[in-house]
């Protein structure tokens, strides 16, 4: 019986890997804990070695492919019995001809096999509702991005999915023809579900160049019976039109040396970069001067009263309804609605507002701001300033950092280790807060980049499920639409968060050393804290207030 060789989860926080390497093939022997095949992650590339000694006898996902953690990738059997003879990875280029020739021939035998092009093909690789994590067990798909009969690339986002920690788009595990959607748009199912099928399409309804096409074994056909994309001809560098394969650690390494993928040539599977093309191109050619266009925010974060960003732009905004018409609430405004009658209910809401002068900062970011970009890739916004004040502020006041817990006594207080910052992020289609995880170890620039790159994945839809709770203390900016202030509602189970008003001008009476009044144009900002009165207290809540006005009118922290 054979033994099934799964993805592995290299953390708490990892969901998928990338196969990049097949150190086995297909009929060879391999020792239990001998390496099997390599993976990259967002965090570590790794050898995984083989469960148990045997055969190689299937293997069931292409280098360059990545999946979800559990994923059955091969099969090893006791002995040779039932070994897969068709190959799911191409070859070299030394026997590609032979190969070629060898997969036209099963193509067309498959094709010949089907007869003709009407009517239902078998095969196809099933989509599945994805776990997108620990605690979610079920989504809802809110858009469908292919229609039935329209081609797919992997890793090409195909659908789109709400669930009660982050919305999503959901790319395609295979390149090929999206052939059935099983599951419509707003239907709420279980992970783990089969929402759609890429290849073995039905063919009756299909365009007759398509089904001609379809008919040949040409590459392209090749590729959609595998289904695994046709390797190019050659390994240059990719255009701007073309999407780019890599890992996320070659993305990394990329980010962090200012290296622009579209110079590097992919040698792995389907022109994909690997990380020694990465560190090849970085040894030859040395770290770049400024951020790659693909991959530097093209906007500050979204606490700012600027368009979205260019690079991952927000869907549109939904046509105005008409007057008398009844909308159903999207899936996620009715999480929303949910919690914060929820929030409401459980915590004891007070506010107080102060109001602090923002002068020396804002004289500080004019002067800087170029300089500041052009230095470190990354725009300076108000909002790094705020962070790092409230960040400063709570480690002198941690019960503001704090939590109430049900104890086996009764109701305790958690006071946290960490300082998990959440921001804010107001979308088209809602509103979604990310967490900068242990800010207390952040420096200025590093909240910076978190704030900038949680904003910007937050609008893609591309945040994973842990980015997005967590929180201890919540920032929120409102002010960006110009109000002088709003009264928050708490993002449980936080026992505090902080409303950030409008930045304006106003003429302020300033008293000297000697008791001198003067009337001065100053920048002035309101902040108004909503707190949970069960665990704070107003004093405490007056003297947090004071302290983080003080570090913010008297800043002298460096910036990075």
């Amino acid at each position: 019986m054979a033994s099934e060789v799964i993805m592995p989860q290299m953390g708490e926080s990892i969901f998928e890997g990338t196969i990049t390497k097949w150190l086995k093939k297909v009929g060879d022997s391999v020792q239990k804990d001998e390496p099997l095949f390599e993976i990259s992650t967002d965090k570590v590339d790794a050898e995984i070695p083989s469960p148990v000694a045997g055969v190689l006898t299937e293997i069931k996902v292409a280098e360059g492919t990545t999946v979800q953690i559990n994923t059955v990738v091969a099969l090893v059997g006791e002995s040779a019995e039932g070994v897969a003879t068709a190959p799911v990875a191409k070859g070299s280029a030394g026997d590609g001809a032979t190969e070629e020739a060898t997969e036209a021939a099963e193509v067309t035998a498959k094709l010949d096999a089907a007869g003709p092009p009407s009517g239902v093909v078998s095969g196809g690789t099933e989509v599945v509702m994805p776990q997108m994590g620990e605690s979610i067990f079920e989504g809802t798909i809110t858009k469908w991005l292919k229609k039935v009969g329209e081609s797919v690339q992997k890793d090409e986002p195909l659908f789109e999915i709400s669930t009660d920690k982050v919305d999503a788009e959901i790319p395609a595990p295979v390149a090929g023809v999206l052939s059935e959607i099983k599951v419509p748009e707003g239907a709420t199912v279980q992970i783990n579900t089969v929402v759609a099928v890429i290849g073995g399409a039905s063919n009756s309804d299909a365009p007759p160049a398509e089904i001609a096409e379809k008919s040949a074994p040409t590459p392209a056909s090749l590729a959609a019976a595998t289904p695994e994309p046709a390797p190019p001809v050659n390994s240059a560098p990719a255009s701007t039109s073309e999407k780019l394969r890599s890992s996320p650690l070659v993305r990394r390494i990329a980010k962090d040396n200012n290296l622009d993928l579209r110079q590097i040539a992919g040698s792995g599977a389907g022109g994909r970069i690997t990380k020694e093309d990465a560190l090849k191109f970085l040894a030859t050619n040395g770290a770049g001067s400024s951020e790659p266009a693909a991959l530097a925010p093209t906007v500050p974060s979204p606490f700012t009263a600027t368009i979205p960003p260019a690079s991952a732009p927000a869907p549109a905004a939904p046509a105005a309804p008409l007057p008398g018409t009844l909308v159903p609430l999207t899936k996620m405004r009715s999480i929303i609605a949910q919690r914060m009658v929820e929030s409401v209910q459980i915590s004891p809401h007070v506010h107080t507002v102060f109001k602090v002068d923002m002068t020396r900062i804002a004289k500080l970011r004019e002067k800087e701001k170029g300089k500041y970009e052009q230095r470190n890739g990354v725009k300076l916004t108000y909002m790094p300033f705020i962070a790092a004040a409230a960040v400063q502020t709570l480690r002198k006041f941690p019960i503001v950092n704090a939590s109430l817990e049900q104890s086996a006594s009764g109701l305790a207080i958690r006071y946290h280790q960490n300082i998990n910052l959440g921001i804010a992020v107001a979308l088209e289609w809602g509103l979604i807060v990310p967490v900068i995880k242990q800010a207390e170890d952040r420096s200025f620039l590093g909240l910076a980049r978190a704030v900038a790159d949680l904003a910007e994945r937050a609008r893609a839809k591309k945040l994973k499920p842990d980015e997005a709770s967590g929180s201890t203390f919540t920032l929120t900016n409102s002010g960006i639409f110009g109000e002088e202030f709003g009264t928050p509602i708490i993002n449980q189970p936080d026992s505090a968060i902080l409303a950030i008003g409008g930045l304006k001008k106003e003429a302020v009476v300033l008293t000297d050393a000697e008791g001198n009044d003067t009337i001065a144009i100053r920048w002035m900002q309101h902040f108004c804290l909503g707190f949970d009165h069960r665990t704070i207290d107003g004093a405490d809540a007056g003297k947090f207030m004071a302290e983080f006005k003080k570090t913010l009118e008297n800043w002298s922290s460096e910036i990075g």
